[in-house]
């Protein structure tokens, strides 16, 4: 299946924007292959037996952009920033509710062969990013958002300028200052 012309999918989240049910029963299998795409990249630094399954998380953020019937989308480049926002949020959501469970809820049961190679390294670096991004918004919102459209978003750089409406010089610079900050950060340099 060939993929849709970005022109049709802003059609018809435009239509569906002005109240048209049918744009979003046209929309959605337009759009769920590259929803799926998002959702792997997203899962990509997860664990292999992570509960929560790709096609989860595209449902899960998929329930919740239906539930946006308020949003003004601008473009297929917006629909999409939105799309690995809001699965961004779900897998924070959901690492943060494992490390809160008590009494041995999170705990991984495996045997004594298997112990050495389990670690949850992948929650942990997570959320690490998480609070990185966090502080990076607190300090410039536009680069935190960049590696937000970048890297879980999976848009280039030419389509984060124009969701940001920015320049794409602008965008490849707060992209590459942005990721060198964050390697700083998540390495612990001052």
């Amino acid at each position: 299946m060939p993929l849709p012309s970005t022109h049709e999918v802003t059609e018809l989240l435009k239509a569906w924007t002005a109240g048209d049910e049918r744009a979003l029963e046209k929309l959605t299998p337009l759009v769920y292959r590259q929803l799926h795409q998002v959702a792997q990249r997203c899962m990509a630094g997860e664990r292999a037996d992570h509960t929560l399954q790709t096609t989860a998380l595209v449902n899960e953020a998929y329930l919740r952009l239906v539930d946006c019937s308020k949003v003004k989308w601008q473009d297929r480049a917006h629909f999409f920033a939105i799309s690995a926002q809001l699965m961004r949020r779900i897998l924070i959501d959901f690492a943060r509710s494992r490390s809160y469970q008590k009494r041995g809820g999170a705990a991984v049961h495996v045997s004594l062969e298997e112990a050495p190679c389990v670690s949850n390294e992948p929650d942990a670096n997570l959320l690490a990013l998480d609070d990185a991004l966090t502080a990076l918004a607190a300090m410039d919102q536009r680069k935190s958002k960049v590696v937000e459209l970048r890297f879980f978003g999976g848009l280039s750089v030419n389509e984060v300028a124009a969701v940001l409406g920015v320049s794409s010089d602008t965008a490849l610079r707060d992209w590459n200052f942005a990721r060198a900050w964050l390697v700083r950060q998540l390495s612990g340099e001052n």
